[in-house]
């Protein structure tokens, strides 16, 4: 399963818009936007922002159990 940080990554690939945009339509900076595709972690109030405005919805998945 491809982690939360590495969907976003390929949304925002995938989005047509330049890193410029998507962060102006978001409201963060853009060298924010170009740091996370580089790497970097974000805090999580701006994936929701970035989110947003990819008109993407973060939602729990629930993984199977694991044994203990």
């Amino acid at each position: 399963m491809i982690d939360l940080a590495e969907q976003l990554r390929q949304a925002i690939a995938a989005d047509g818009r330049t890193h410029y945009a998507i962060a102006k339509d978001a409201g963060v900076e853009p060298d924010l936007i170009y740091r996370f595709v580089d790497g970097k972690d974000l805090r999580f109030s701006s994936v929701a922002k970035i989110a947003a405005a990819l008109d993407l919805q973060l939602a729990p998945v629930k993984k199977s159990s694991r044994k203990r």
